[in-house]
């Protein structure tokens, strides 16, 4: 029993300490974000040729950061404020904020469950999530300064 309380104990302090600094992870999360996506982009614009392996990679990438991406933990009441770029917007519709991520990790499934082979294929799948990506900046993202 002390075994079990003690395992309890720890994954709750690392629970805990994984979003000990919200704005920081969530910042760091969206870096990574627009890194795989700045990975695809120049491949849909065609400045890049297209490459089966490397958009899947960062497809799997995109995923895994979807994972990660825990809305609640990462925009809690009260992180509106400080070095942030998050707009006030996201605590007042949290529901669009939720669903506009939802719709976002939805893309880029769909998009892994039928692995583009050709540029066609992925410049379609790379529209929706890249839209995704600009629906919600222009939402829930404070302009750039």
């Amino acid at each position: 029993m002390k075994r079990l309380v003690l395992a309890l104990s720890a994954v709750a302090l690392v629970s805990g300490a994984a979003f000990a600094d919200p704005i920081a992870d969530r910042k760091a999360l969206m870096k990574e974000r627009g890194g795989l996506v700045g990975q695809l982009a120049p491949i849909a614009k065609g400045e890049k040729p297209f490459d089966a392996a490397a958009v899947l990679a960062a497809l799997q990438g995109l995923a895994a950061n979807g994972e990660k991406f825990d809305v609640d933990a990462l925009f809690p009441a009260g992180s509106d404020s400080g070095d942030t770029k998050a707009s006030p917007k996201i605590w007042e519709d949290m529901a669009g904020f939720k669903a506009a991520e939802d719709k976002f990790e939805a893309d880029v499934a769909a998009a892994l469950a039928a692995p583009a082979q050709d540029l066609d294929a992925f410049k379609a799948q790379f529209g929706a999530i890249a839209a995704n990506c600009g629906a919600c900046h222009q939402t829930y993202r404070l302009p750039q300064s």
